[in-house]
């Protein structure tokens, strides 16, 4: 099934409801404990759909629900801090936004249910068993499949046709399959694709220096939490934005110094597990 933005924290609302809490929503009494952990930096539109929902299932927030917010803006050691304190409340379900927070969430607890969103190819990361039978505590929502790369490829040549070599900058705990796709299908598009790692700003920053003064280079940034945050504190000086919208994703930014041509990918629509 396929959800847009705007929906798709609601249809979470919908899939919060095959959880036993939600099936006992009208109870008197208890007030059932919600768990919420994301980066800060695009909590805001997901809070407010994620809120939207739940009047139409009978829960009112202080009345039969409470919900705990953990809303991170640091690193690994910043999501494993929120993520202890979060399980250390006992909510009865939680729900996480991003691979890398989810990987520390499942450090955290390997019992309590948790739904995710904003993961990239989680069966290729590790997160669930399969697609259509994720098992262990864990459902969601999928940002990409491993096909994604060659679209990523297909759309950096349709607007620079003159790139011939394409750095990939991701999280290296992440999106694997992806990367192999993209490698594999490179030649094709007559492009090497060269990896590139980080997980902060510095990081980040020596990746860019390395390929910024490349003639004739691209590069496609993964999605992940670290990324995106780290992306809007530094970037190479000059480099100017173009915008365009390829079929398969809602937003990309095509950024360029000289004769670099700089991609980032996001907004997806998503696929539920």
């Amino acid at each position: 099934m396929i959800v847009k933005r705007r929906g798709f924290l609601g249809v979470l609302g919908g899939a919060a409801a095959a959880w036993p809490l939600a099936a006992r929503a009208q109870q008197s009494g208890r007030v059932r404990r919600i768990g919420v952990i994301m980066g800060d930096f695009d909590s805001a539109p997901r809070m407010k759909a994620f809120k939207s929902a739940w009047p139409a299932l009978g829960w009112v927030e202080g009345r039969n629900v409470h919900i705990d917010y953990h809303f991170t803006a640091g690193g690994p050691d910043s999501f494993r801090s929120h993520a202890a304190a979060l399980v250390a409340a006992a909510p009865e379900v939680i729900l996480v936004g991003g691979t890398s927070i989810l990987a520390a969430v499942r450090q955290a607890t390997q019992s309590i249910p948790t739904v995710f969103v904003g993961i990239s190819d989680p069966e290729g990361a590790g997160v669930v068993t399969s697609l259509s039978r994720p098992g262990g505590n864990l459902t969601g929502f999928a940002n990409f499949e491993p096909a994604i790369g060659g679209k990523w490829l297909q759309t950096l040549k349709e607007v620079a046709p003159n790139v011939t070599r394409v750095a990939v900058l991701r999280n290296p705990d992440g999106l694997k399959r992806i990367m192999t796709t993209v490698e594999s299908l490179a030649p094709s598009f007559g492009v090497e694709a060269l990896e590139c790692s980080a997980r902060n700003v510095d990081e980040i920053a020596r990746v860019l220096g390395s390929v910024a003064g490349r003639p004739n280079t691209g590069l496609i940034m993964m999605p992940d939490p670290i990324l995106t945050k780290s992306r809007r504190r530094r970037r190479p000086d000059g480099l100017r934005r173009r915008r365009c919208r390829p079929s398969g994703a809602r937003t990309c930014r095509f950024r360029r110094r000289t004769n670099s041509r700089w991609s980032s990918i996001s907004e997806p629509r998503r696929r539920s597990v």
